[in-house]
């Protein structure tokens, strides 16, 4: 049910249809009747739109979750294991062209990748299933294995957990799969603004991870204060970051994680 609510909650509240849909109501009042606050608010979404698209603000929201967990020293000893969360592969593309298509989270995949080959005795772990309302076919996992064999690791090092369809899920069954034993650490790959959440949610079902953020969508200095972004590049930072702090309030709210905003 959790996961049911979270999708249609986010379909509505994501900051293009969120939008779009108050432009619709703007114009449906402008021809019915209630012309001037259809026209007020057509002229409110669009002051909105502008600050939304032209100014860094998405950077604000962003940056603190991206900067919460640094990359680990390079030397640090050899993981258990090295956990990569689903959600950087479009398995309908894949499906239909018949390769792997990766999509903005792609370096999570190619990170493992990086870190399998530092750590050769160490299991590469994928976790991720399907993440939609009427697809229940996890085709991700297929297409991962399907890239990580093109990229040169054995079948035997690869696991896929392919059931979860959340963050929570992902935590939960490959602690299930995996059955970590005392003393077991294992490095968490996901983009750097999903890793305070998944670390937290990871923490609360028993893991010792630690963080190897990647994706990063700011540069962590001036750059990215400047105003000179494309439009799209800023509304896809402000949905990432609005859907991960609503995200952290939600699963803090249901006992999901160990914190309201997870620590190193």
């Amino acid at each position: 049910m959790f996961f049911v609510i979270s999708k249609i909650f986010w379909f509505v509240v994501e900051p293009a249809t969120f939008l779009v849909l108050l432009g619709l109501l703007a114009v449906i009042l402008i021809f019915s009747g209630f012309a001037r606050t259809g026209r007020r608010l057509l002229i409110g979404l669009t002051l909105v739109f502008a600050f939304l698209v032209l100014t860094p603000v998405a950077v604000l929201f962003i940056r603190p979750l991206e900067e919460r967990f640094p990359r680990p020293p390079a030397d640090m000893p050899p993981p258990a294991g090295i956990i990569v969360l689903g959600g950087g592969l479009n398995g309908l593309l894949s499906q239909a062209r018949d390769e792997p298509i990766l999509v903005g989270g792609g370096s999570r995949l190619t990170t493992g990748v990086e870190l399998a080959r530092r750590y050769p005795q160490a299991p590469l772990i994928f976790t991720g299933g399907s993440a939609s309302l009427i697809d229940f076919e996890p085709t991700e996992p297929v297409y991962v294995r399907k890239l990580w064999l093109g990229l040169g690791i054995p079948p035997e090092r690869m696991i896929f957990e392919e059931k979860s369809r959340n963050t929570w899920e992902n935590a939960l069954f490959t602690w299930n799969l995996l059955k970590p034993k005392p003393g077991d650490r294992f490095i968490l790959v996901t983009s750097a603004s999903h890793m305070p959440r998944s670390v937290g949610i990871f923490r609360k079902v028993g893991f010792d991870v630690t963080p190897y953020p990647s994706d990063y969508r700011t540069a962590g200095d001036s750059r990215d204060w400047t105003v000179f972004l494309p439009a799209e590049d800023r509304l896809i930072t402000l949905d990432l970051s609005l859907r991960e702090w609503i995200g952290l309030v939600a699963y803090w709210f249901t006992g999901k994680t160990t914190a309201l905003f997870p620590a190193p």
